[in-house]
């Protein structure tokens, strides 16, 4: 759970409060428009390109898809939004650079700092959608933490993100951010009460800001190396992780189970050292629909994010001394990474080797030599081959031939110490029952584990009884679901098409009186 920060509060009102003069300043300044029809978030972005100021609204007050159509002419920022979201109830706040959208009995007011006792804490919530600033698409995996602690999230594929805080933290700021993206810190007054969108600004690097140079991929590799004592933990931490693994069948939901855990990460030096997992909170959910006599199950997905810390377990394409020579390195990019500028480099296997091996993108930090983050996969050319690496069981009557594997790795940084913080994978196969003509489907399984909190003090290993295998089937884990704790924990939402297929079939299981919960 939450880390408590203090007994001190700035407690949030909410009430109809008049503008200030700031506001009127804002809301009377004059923007053009040339005549046009355009979703509402169109409209909003042309307002924000002449005023420079960013938009934060409920989302359920606002329809981003609508369409509006708009005589030319000028009018003030007021007059134009009135006219955009065709709602002359709402009300406008001007915070820093942001201008807020808020119903009149919502609008934030922030009130005297007051004792709270540790046991009287109580809790809220921000969410949201994170988008691209100018494209609207969704922002997958960025990054949401409160700043100045360890605390934080990531949004999911549909750019969603949900975080439950203590009181102590109404003052504070949230961090949004993601590769290539401008970083973004909003106030949390501004966040509480609304379901949120929030956009960032894709990072476009002027080249007074670059020195062009030529770029040896092997020599960064080495020095990424070289700094991993510097920019990694040298002691023991321990981590409290979401994770979650799931199954779907032609793109059908099977099964979903969600975890959080506590984790023992070692360091990066320690290769004799496990890490270890206790098992804190669970859950699970399976579609009873989806009756066949092929039985999915995902075997190892705990440890499979464990070994994915490349830092700590080293492979060989992070390796630019192998003795073997496989993978080929090329310096192809640059780009942002929390407003810091990486090196993108992009390595495949040598031409003339038909085995199965990785290619991919590293981002490296281009002025403390951190692994930032890495993409790769095994190469789509061989990634067939690899169906006795990936299938430790199936029935004889099934063949099953791996589409495509794709891991995702972040590390990121607390106290000028990189910790990992996301770890994705995502194995897509083709199953075809033999001898039959049709009878083929596509499975995908996919397992994360985000980094919500580190705790650096005090770490010591599990006893045997605590800590969990994580070589064995965690969905048969016995578990009791506890519906409190599940309410209030930091958890990545379910992505939109998950959320639509488990709102379907809850009904169901609630008829046949299954033992899933959720």
């Amino acid at each position: 759970m939450c880390r408590l920060f203090g007994i001190l509060c700035g407690l949030l009102l909410w009430g109809a409060t008049p503008l200030r003069a700031d506001d009127d300043e804002v809301l009377n300044r004059m923007v053009q428009f040339s005549k046009s029809k355009q979703t509402v978030y169109q409209w909003l972005e042309q307002v924000s390109k002449q005023t420079g100021y960013l938009f934060i609204y409920d989302s359920k007050l606002i329809n981003n898809e609508q369409m509006v159509k708009l005589k030319a002419g000028s009018r003030t920022v007021k007059q134009a939004l009135y006219e955009i979201i065709g709602n002359t109830q709402l009300a406008f706040r001007v915070i820093g650079n942001h201008l807020l959208i808020h119903h009149p009995t919502v609008a934030p007011v922030v009130a005297k700092q007051v004792a709270l006792k540790p046991d009287s804490l109580s809790y809220f919530t921000i969410e949201g959608v994170l988008r691209d600033r100018y494209s609207q698409e969704p922002i997958a995996s960025g990054t949401v933490s409160v700043e100045g602690t360890s605390m934080g999230s990531i949004t999911n594929q549909s750019g969603a993100y949900r975080l439950r805080l203590p009181e102590t933290l109404l003052n504070a700021s949230i961090r949004f951010s993601h590769l290539g993206y401008v970083s973004q810190n909003v106030a949390v007054s501004l966040l509480n009460g609304h379901n949120s969108t929030l956009t960032l600004e894709p990072k476009v690097i002027p080249l007074q800001e670059v020195i062009i140079r030529v770029v040896n991929p092997l020599r960064l590799l080495r020095e990424m190396l070289e700094f991993r004592e510097k920019n990694y933990a040298l002691n023991p931490v321990y981590f409290t992780s979401f994770y979650r693994e799931g199954i779907e069948r032609n793109n059908k939901f099977v099964h979903l189970t969600e975890a959080v855990f506590r984790v023992y990460k070692t360091s990066y030096q320690d290769l004799l050292s496990t890490d270890q997992v206790k098992l804190l909170k669970m859950r699970s959910i399976s579609n009873p629909l989806e009756k066949d006599t092929f039985v999915t199950k995902m075997k190892s997905g705990i440890d499979a994010c464990l070994q994915l810390d490349l830092i700590k377990n080293l492979p060989d394409f992070l390796d630019p001394e192998s003795k073997d020579a496989v993978y080929v390195y090329t310096s192809s990019d640059i780009t942002v990474i929390n407003n810091r500028v990486a090196n993108v480099l992009g390595f495949e296997q040598r031409k003339g080797i038909n085995e199965p091996y990785f290619c991919g993108k590293l981002y490296i930090d281009a002025e403390n030599s951190a692994l930032l983050q890495a993409q790769f996969e095994v190469n789509p050319k061989h990634v067939s081959k690899t169906a006795n690496v990936f299938i430790e069981k199936k029935a004889r009557n099934m063949s099953v031939t791996p589409q495509q594997v794709i891991y995702t790795v972040s590390y990121k940084p607390w106290k000028d110490t990189y910790y990992i913080n996301h770890v994705r994978g995502d194995l897509s196969f083709k199953v075809k029952k033999k001898n039959r003509l049709f009878g083929s489907f596509n499975l995908h399984t996919w397992f994360e584990m985000v980094t919500c909190q580190i705790d650096t003090e005090q770490v010591t290993r599990f006893t045997r009884k605590e800590k969990l295998p994580t070589h064995t089937v965690f969905a048969d884990t016995p578990f009791k679901y506890d519906e409190r704790f599940w309410e209030g924990f930091n958890v990545i939402p379910p992505e939109e098409a998950l959320t639509e297929a488990i709102e379907k079939i809850t009904s169901k299981v609630e008829e046949t009186g299954s033992s899933y919960s959720w």
